[in-house]
């Protein structure tokens, strides 16, 4: 079956602005302040997941703590935690599908 199309329908019958838009995606462009704190929070976040690790395995006394609710809201018993590696997995598969 063929792939689906959107429609736009004109608002008030009025023909909506011409804008340029580019062939390619635009490139990213991060300074290197941005690279430098992506790299930090990184590093930083990294360190803490080995100390939860060694804490849990008993290795370590000190170190961080896990918050854990002693009170749950009832109203999020349901709740499901998005996984957003695959969401945006799906996303990208979508945005190939639709160009092909």
């Amino acid at each position: 079956s063929p792939a689906q199309k959107l429609v736009f329908n004109r608002v008030n019958g009025k023909r909506p602005q011409v804008l340029l838009q580019q062939v390619s995606a635009p490139e990213e462009c991060y300074t290197l302040a941005h690279e430098e704190n992506v790299r930090f929070v990184y590093e930083a976040w990294q360190q803490v997941e080995q100390q939860l690790d060694g804490s849990r395995s008993g290795e370590s006394a000190c170190g961080p703590v896990q918050y854990i609710e002693k009170n749950p809201n009832p109203g999020l018993k349901n709740f499901v935690p998005i996984d957003l590696e695959e969401w945006w997995a799906q996303q990208f598969l979508a945005k190939i599908e639709n160009c092909s």
